[in-house]
Protein backbone atom coordinates (compact mmCIF):
# COMPACT_ATOMS: atom_id res chain seq x y z
CA UNK A 1 0.00 0.00 0.00
CA UNK A 2 1.13 3.25 -0.43
CA UNK A 3 2.27 6.25 1.52
CA UNK A 4 -0.76 8.27 -0.19
CA UNK A 5 -3.19 5.86 0.74
CA UNK A 6 -2.12 5.93 4.34
CA UNK A 7 -2.08 9.53 4.61
CA UNK A 8 -5.84 11.65 5.06
CA UNK A 9 -6.15 14.67 3.53
CA UNK A 10 -6.49 18.23 5.16
CA UNK A 11 -9.86 19.49 4.19
CA UNK A 12 -7.60 22.27 2.56
CA UNK A 13 -5.97 19.35 0.26
CA UNK A 14 -9.47 18.07 -0.22
CA UNK A 15 -10.73 21.15 -1.66
CA UNK A 16 -7.62 21.80 -3.59
CA UNK A 17 -7.79 17.91 -5.23
CA UNK A 18 -11.63 19.42 -6.02
CA UNK A 19 -10.80 22.18 -7.65
CA UNK A 20 -8.40 20.77 -9.91
CA UNK A 21 -10.92 17.60 -10.45
CA UNK A 22 -13.15 20.70 -11.78
CA UNK A 23 -10.96 22.84 -14.06
CA UNK A 24 -8.11 22.81 -16.41
CA UNK A 25 -5.61 24.84 -15.03
CA UNK A 26 -2.80 27.03 -16.99
CA UNK A 27 1.05 27.45 -15.91
CA UNK A 28 -0.45 29.89 -13.38
CA UNK A 29 -2.53 28.20 -12.00
CA UNK A 30 -5.78 30.30 -13.84
CA UNK A 31 -8.48 28.31 -14.64
CA UNK A 32 -9.24 27.47 -18.27
CA UNK A 33 -11.95 24.75 -18.92
CA UNK A 34 -14.48 22.73 -17.07
CA UNK A 35 -12.06 19.38 -16.74
CA UNK A 36 -15.06 17.05 -18.22
CA UNK A 37 -13.44 13.61 -19.46
CA UNK A 38 -15.11 13.07 -23.04
CA UNK A 39 -14.60 15.55 -25.83
CA UNK A 40 -15.27 18.98 -25.40
CA UNK A 41 -13.94 22.31 -23.85
CA UNK A 42 -16.56 24.38 -21.99
CA UNK A 43 -14.76 27.65 -20.19
CA UNK A 44 -14.26 27.65 -16.67
CA UNK A 45 -16.48 30.19 -14.17
CA UNK A 46 -14.07 33.10 -13.48
CA UNK A 47 -14.23 32.74 -10.01
CA UNK A 48 -13.71 29.94 -7.54
CA UNK A 49 -14.15 30.22 -3.78
CA UNK A 50 -13.36 27.28 -1.46
CA UNK A 51 -14.28 27.60 2.18
CA UNK A 52 -13.31 24.62 4.38
CA UNK A 53 -14.14 23.10 7.92
CA UNK A 54 -10.82 24.19 9.19
CA UNK A 55 -11.22 27.55 8.45
CA UNK A 56 -9.01 27.78 5.44
CA UNK A 57 -10.24 29.28 2.36
CA UNK A 58 -8.82 29.74 -0.75
CA UNK A 59 -9.81 31.23 -4.30
CA UNK A 60 -8.63 30.55 -8.22
CA UNK A 61 -9.60 32.85 -11.14
CA UNK A 62 -10.14 32.38 -14.64
CA UNK A 63 -7.58 33.15 -17.40
CA UNK A 64 -9.37 36.49 -18.18
CA UNK A 65 -9.55 37.74 -14.50
CA UNK A 66 -8.02 41.50 -14.69
CA UNK A 67 -4.99 41.14 -11.99
CA UNK A 68 -5.96 44.11 -10.05
CA UNK A 69 -9.43 42.35 -9.80
CA UNK A 70 -8.12 39.12 -9.30
CA UNK A 71 -6.09 40.68 -5.79
CA UNK A 72 -9.20 42.60 -4.39
CA UNK A 73 -11.03 38.94 -5.02
CA UNK A 74 -8.03 37.57 -3.14
CA UNK A 75 -8.48 39.64 -0.05
CA UNK A 76 -11.99 38.95 0.53
CA UNK A 77 -11.28 35.08 0.46
CA UNK A 78 -8.48 35.42 3.24
CA UNK A 79 -11.15 37.13 5.27
CA UNK A 80 -13.84 34.00 5.08
CA UNK A 81 -14.68 32.54 8.40
CA UNK A 82 -14.83 28.87 9.22
CA UNK A 83 -17.80 27.03 7.11
CA UNK A 84 -20.12 24.76 9.24
CA UNK A 85 -23.64 25.05 7.28
CA UNK A 86 -22.81 24.25 3.29
CA UNK A 87 -26.21 27.04 3.02
CA UNK A 88 -24.62 29.72 4.22
CA UNK A 89 -23.03 32.25 1.75
CA UNK A 90 -19.97 33.20 1.41
CA UNK A 91 -19.31 36.79 4.12
CA UNK A 92 -18.36 38.87 0.73
CA UNK A 93 -21.56 37.20 -1.60
CA UNK A 94 -22.46 40.66 -2.70
CA UNK A 95 -18.96 42.07 -3.03
CA UNK A 96 -18.05 38.89 -5.11
CA UNK A 97 -21.07 39.38 -7.69
CA UNK A 98 -20.45 43.10 -7.41
CA UNK A 99 -16.66 42.97 -8.52
CA UNK A 100 -17.44 40.83 -10.88
CA UNK A 101 -20.23 42.64 -12.16
CA UNK A 102 -22.71 39.01 -12.15
CA UNK A 103 -26.06 37.50 -11.17
CA UNK A 104 -24.69 33.71 -11.96
CA UNK A 105 -23.59 31.47 -9.18
CA UNK A 106 -23.39 28.15 -8.20
CA UNK A 107 -22.65 26.59 -4.24
CA UNK A 108 -22.53 23.58 -2.71
CA UNK A 109 -21.25 20.91 -0.25
CA UNK A 110 -17.97 18.68 -1.04
CA UNK A 111 -17.77 15.57 0.54
CA UNK A 112 -14.79 12.72 0.65
CA UNK A 113 -16.41 9.30 0.82
CA UNK A 114 -14.77 7.59 3.86
CA UNK A 115 -12.93 4.57 3.38
CA UNK A 116 -14.71 2.34 5.60
CA UNK A 117 -17.77 3.21 3.31
CA UNK A 118 -18.87 -0.31 1.98
CA UNK A 119 -21.84 -0.97 -0.22
CA UNK A 120 -24.44 -2.75 1.05
CA UNK A 121 -25.59 -4.21 -2.31
CA UNK A 122 -24.09 -6.08 -5.00
CA UNK A 123 -22.46 -3.81 -7.68
CA UNK A 124 -20.89 -4.38 -11.13
CA UNK A 125 -18.60 -2.38 -13.39
CA UNK A 126 -19.74 -1.35 -16.60
CA UNK A 127 -16.77 -0.93 -19.42
CA UNK A 128 -17.14 -1.25 -22.77
CA UNK A 129 -16.91 -4.74 -22.96
CA UNK A 130 -20.29 -5.74 -21.13
CA UNK A 131 -22.18 -1.87 -21.86
CA UNK A 132 -24.56 -3.79 -24.68
CA UNK A 133 -25.27 -5.88 -22.05
CA UNK A 134 -26.21 -3.68 -19.36
CA UNK A 135 -27.14 0.26 -21.25
CA UNK A 136 -30.27 0.11 -22.50
CA UNK A 137 -34.01 1.35 -21.31
CA UNK A 138 -32.92 4.86 -19.78
CA UNK A 139 -29.10 4.84 -19.42
CA UNK A 140 -28.59 3.79 -23.54
CA UNK A 141 -27.15 7.75 -23.61
CA UNK A 142 -23.76 6.96 -21.41
CA UNK A 143 -22.40 4.60 -24.09
CA UNK A 144 -21.13 7.36 -26.36
CA UNK A 145 -18.73 8.35 -22.64
CA UNK A 146 -17.80 5.29 -21.50
CA UNK A 147 -14.86 4.65 -22.35
CA UNK A 148 -14.32 8.01 -20.57
CA UNK A 149 -16.16 8.16 -16.92
CA UNK A 150 -13.66 4.96 -15.81
CA UNK A 151 -14.25 3.78 -12.92
CA UNK A 152 -18.40 3.12 -13.88
CA UNK A 153 -20.45 1.11 -11.55
CA UNK A 154 -23.77 -0.14 -11.63
CA UNK A 155 -26.72 -1.79 -9.48
CA UNK A 156 -28.75 -4.08 -11.25
CA UNK A 157 -32.09 -4.74 -10.14
CA UNK A 158 -34.24 -7.35 -11.61
CA UNK A 159 -31.84 -7.28 -14.76
CA UNK A 160 -32.07 -3.73 -15.09
CA UNK A 161 -29.51 -1.12 -14.65
CA UNK A 162 -31.30 1.48 -11.79
CA UNK A 163 -28.45 3.52 -10.64
CA UNK A 164 -24.96 4.45 -11.96
CA UNK A 165 -22.04 6.02 -10.45
CA UNK A 166 -19.39 6.78 -12.52
CA UNK A 167 -16.25 9.36 -12.73
CA UNK A 168 -17.16 12.78 -14.40
CA UNK A 169 -13.44 14.83 -13.20
CA UNK A 170 -10.43 13.19 -13.22
CA UNK A 171 -6.71 13.78 -12.38
CA UNK A 172 -3.92 11.54 -10.96
CA UNK A 173 -4.78 12.10 -7.48
CA UNK A 174 -8.86 12.67 -7.06
CA UNK A 175 -12.06 11.58 -9.18
CA UNK A 176 -15.46 13.39 -8.85
CA UNK A 177 -18.75 11.46 -8.73
CA UNK A 178 -21.48 11.36 -11.33
CA UNK A 179 -24.82 9.76 -10.15
CA UNK A 180 -27.57 8.93 -11.99
CA UNK A 181 -30.62 6.71 -10.91
CA UNK A 182 -34.16 6.44 -12.69
CA UNK A 183 -37.04 8.05 -11.53
CA UNK A 184 -39.08 5.42 -9.47
CA UNK A 185 -35.76 3.71 -8.38
CA UNK A 186 -35.13 6.71 -6.11
CA UNK A 187 -34.97 6.41 -2.02
CA UNK A 188 -33.99 2.93 -1.81
CA UNK A 189 -30.72 2.82 -1.15
CA UNK A 190 -29.78 2.21 -4.51
CA UNK A 191 -27.99 5.42 -5.19
CA UNK A 192 -26.05 5.20 -2.00
CA UNK A 193 -24.94 1.77 -3.06
CA UNK A 194 -23.57 2.41 -6.28
CA UNK A 195 -21.54 5.56 -4.75
CA UNK A 196 -19.54 3.22 -2.56
CA UNK A 197 -19.02 0.73 -4.80
CA UNK A 198 -17.29 3.51 -7.10
CA UNK A 199 -15.38 4.73 -4.61
CA UNK A 200 -14.02 1.85 -3.78
CA UNK A 201 -13.19 0.90 -7.49
CA UNK A 202 -11.07 4.48 -7.58
CA UNK A 203 -9.13 3.62 -4.24
CA UNK A 204 -8.03 0.98 -5.79
CA UNK A 205 -6.93 3.09 -8.32
CA UNK A 206 -4.82 5.18 -5.17
CA UNK A 207 -7.14 8.12 -5.71
CA UNK A 208 -9.47 9.78 -3.92
CA UNK A 209 -12.86 9.35 -3.96
CA UNK A 210 -14.54 13.26 -4.16
CA UNK A 211 -18.63 13.95 -3.99
CA UNK A 212 -19.96 17.03 -4.44
CA UNK A 213 -23.76 18.41 -5.15
CA UNK A 214 -25.48 21.44 -5.61
CA UNK A 215 -27.07 23.33 -2.55
CA UNK A 216 -30.68 22.88 -3.69
CA UNK A 217 -29.93 19.53 -5.04
CA UNK A 218 -31.76 17.43 -2.00
CA UNK A 219 -31.72 14.46 -3.58
CA UNK A 220 -28.00 13.89 -4.00
CA UNK A 221 -27.90 15.54 -0.51
CA UNK A 222 -29.98 12.64 1.17
CA UNK A 223 -27.59 9.99 -0.51
CA UNK A 224 -24.49 12.35 1.17
CA UNK A 225 -26.36 11.61 4.56
CA UNK A 226 -27.22 8.44 3.96
CA UNK A 227 -23.70 7.21 3.40
CA UNK A 228 -22.10 9.20 6.47
CA UNK A 229 -20.04 10.90 3.75
CA UNK A 230 -17.26 13.53 5.24
CA UNK A 231 -18.35 16.96 4.96
CA UNK A 232 -14.94 19.24 4.17
CA UNK A 233 -16.13 22.49 3.09
CA UNK A 234 -17.82 24.18 0.15
CA UNK A 235 -17.68 25.52 -3.10
CA UNK A 236 -18.82 29.01 -4.42
CA UNK A 237 -18.13 29.84 -8.29
CA UNK A 238 -19.10 32.92 -9.90
CA UNK A 239 -19.62 32.50 -13.51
Amino acid sequence: MSDRKNIKPTSRELMEFHVEALFTHDQNMRLRTINEPWPGEDPAPRFFLGRTIEGTAFCRFRYDVPEMLARQLEELCADEPIISDFQTKPKHFEAYMNLLQSERFTMGPCYLIPEEIMPTMQVVSITRDNMKEFLYDGFEWLISEIEYVQPCIALVHESRVVSICRSVRVTSRAHEAGLETLDGFRGKGYAAATVAGWAMAVRKMECVPLYSTLWENFASQRVARKLGLSFYGVNFTVI
